[in-house]
């Protein structure tokens, strides 16, 4: 019997659910191959000049960074996970949550003040000069190992969560096992419990290069020429678009690398995914050990999160009656209004790609919605040339035919408006914001369809009585962290905001490229207490 079901090259297979997901994945590949195909259109003179000048810089810069940021958070985040999860010490149950602040704070807010505090002119310097004399050595912190050091101190976290969860999983039973068969303490770690937590410790890792490439602030704050800063000056230092899409298109080669090898370290390799059960089985650490391993914990938590808190409070209460006017509020208004914008746009196309991929369970469904959420892989400031190309040729046919057809002189529709913003954060941000909502859509089984319709429920009712409250959770955190991130976010807003345009992110850095470090304080606090909100609702809800 021949089968009924439509198939793709038949117009009535795409119905409205199937086309929204195919325009949202042609969003990102299209993103995509602008910044891929820009190699079409060579701009040998500029080319010249790089490769004379910078190319070799950027290449070993983003090298060092790679090998630096890599072994730093993969110490420090492994390390304190192990402790956290299968030890017992003073402080543990604190520390389990509270390292995880970090992640609040922004990696160019973090330099910014590694930076003020420690430069030449900074008071550690100054005492230090006072102390041992003038010429007395003081290591650079506008230097390779420091902002390899600064990075890895933000960005520890994304290792450390993931490390801690396998590692509860796994309990003392693998440890025990490892011991029956004669391995010491060091030796059960390194050969059972280490190689069996490798895939999220990969996974963690892969977050944190990829967050460490698309980095724009920090690196700039500590002049350290990466492929970021040259996208940026090549768009607005030498005004050449296609030579940031080729250089872009670098960056996306690097990630796409990276990529790679995290999929090679978890091939062919099989986990449990039982659940946690090393609550009741913690190893008790005694005498030094314990208090080695609190100081250890206090020690990164300290300079990673209580220091930079401190001394942006002693900044902002310095500068704070001299920078702080009613110009701020329209800066706050402006973060929040882009915030809530693009969690409201996100959260809407995240809930029908649920819908989409729970109605068609068919592979090209199921593809496009994955697709669609591949933008989270491109660093912002490749986005930000991905998405402005695209939509600047859009205007440039409709200005021509305007004039050809009409003799309109139109302006620009697109170029100069949130719009092209807001595109990029929708890339960007989709895959934070699809997986809680994904999360939720599961736990409404067709088994409650079936007795809502039953009761009479359908269409709009059965949304609002039914699904809406099932999913409101979903939608509050991904909402959360899409707003957040976005208020945070730095190369998309910098490189595609309306001319004079500015946010809290953006004031920060135009204050810290001029060495405000104080007047920088202002706006960064604001930016690290929207940061805590997501870190506090995910701390809550992993308590539950």
């Amino acid at each position: 019997m021949k089968d009924a079901r439509p198939g793709p090259f038949q117009l009535r297979y795409w119905d409205g659910w199937r086309l929204f997901s195919l325009a949202v994945a042609l969003l990102v590949v299209i993103s995509l191959a602008v910044v891929c195909l820009s190699w079409l259109t060579p701009a040998p003179e500029i080319w010249q000049h790089l490769r004379q000048t910078l190319l070799a810089r950027l290449l070993l810069n983003s090298l060092w960074l790679v090998l630096g940021v890599g072994s730093l958070t993969l110490l420090l985040g492994v390390s304190l996970a192990w402790f956290t999860a299968t030890c017992e010490f003073p402080g543990r149950r604190f520390f389990s949550w509270a390292l995880l602040l970090p992640l609040a704070m922004p990696t160019y807010v973090l330099a910014f003040v590694f930076v003020g505090l420690l430069d030449f002119a900074g008071p550690v310097q100054t005492l230090w000069r006072e102390w041992f004399g003038r010429d007395a050595w003081f290591p650079a912190i506008r230097s390779t190992p420091g902002v390899i050091i600064v990075m890895s101190l933000a960005l520890y976290p994304y290792v450390y969560l993931l490390a801690k969860n396998a590692f509860q999983t796994q309990g003392r039973r693998a440890m025990e096992a490892a011991e029956s068969l004669g391995c010491g303490p060091r030796e059960g770690f390194f050969r059972v419990a280490l190689p069996m937590a490798r895939p999220w410790i990969a996974g963690g890792m892969l977050l944190a290069l990829m967050e460490a490439l698309a980095d724009f602030g920090a690196v700039s704050i500590f002049n350290y020429e990466t492929f970021t800063t040259a996208i940026y000056k090549a768009w607005f230092g030498f005004f050449s678009l296609t030579t940031a899409a080729q250089l872009a298109s670098l960056l996306v080669l690097l990630v796409f690398i990276l990529i790679v090898v995290e999929q090679r370290l978890r091939a062919r390799r099989r986990f449990s995914t039982a659940r946690s059960s090393a609550h009741a089985t913690r190893l008790p650490l005694k005498g030094w050990r314990a208090w080695g391993a609190s100081c250890f914990a206090g020690g990164v938590l300290l300079i990673a999160f209580g220091l930079p808190v401190v001394q942006l409070s002693l900044w902002t209460l310095a500068s704070y009656a001299e920078e702080f006017n009613v110009r701020y509020f329209s800066l706050l208004g402006r973060s929040i209004g882009l915030g809530l914008s693009a969690a409201v746009l996100i959260c809407l196309t995240a809930l029908v790609l649920s819908y989409a991929a729970r109605r068609h369970t068919d592979p090209l469904t199921r593809g496009l919605v994955r697709v669609a959420n591949l933008g989270y892989a491109l660093p912002g400031a490749v986005l930000a040339v991905g998405i402005f190309i695209p939509l600047a040729a859009v205007d440039n046919i409709l200005i021509a035919l305007g004039e050809s057809f009409f003799g309109w002189h139109l302006r620009p529709l697109l170029q100069g408006t949130v719009v092209i913003m807001l595109l990029a954060y929708l890339v960007r941000f989709l895959a934070p914001g699809f997986k809680p909502v994904e999360g939720a859509m599961n736990r409404v089984t067709p088994s409650i369809d079936e007795a809502a319709r039953l009761s009479g429920l359908r269409g709009p009712a059965l949304l609002a009585r039914i699904h809406f409250p099932i999913l409101r959770g979903g939608l509050l955190t991904a909402a959360t962290i899409v707003f957040v991130d976005v208020m945070k976010e730095m190369p998309i807003t910098l490189m595609t905001r309306p001319f004079g345009w500015e946010t809290l992110a953006v004031k920060i850095f135009e204050l810290t490229a001029e060495g405000e470090w104080e007047r920088a304080a202002v706006p960064a606090v604001a930016l690290v207490a929207a940061g805590l909100i997501p870190i506090i609702l995910f701390m809550r809800h992993s308590e539950k």
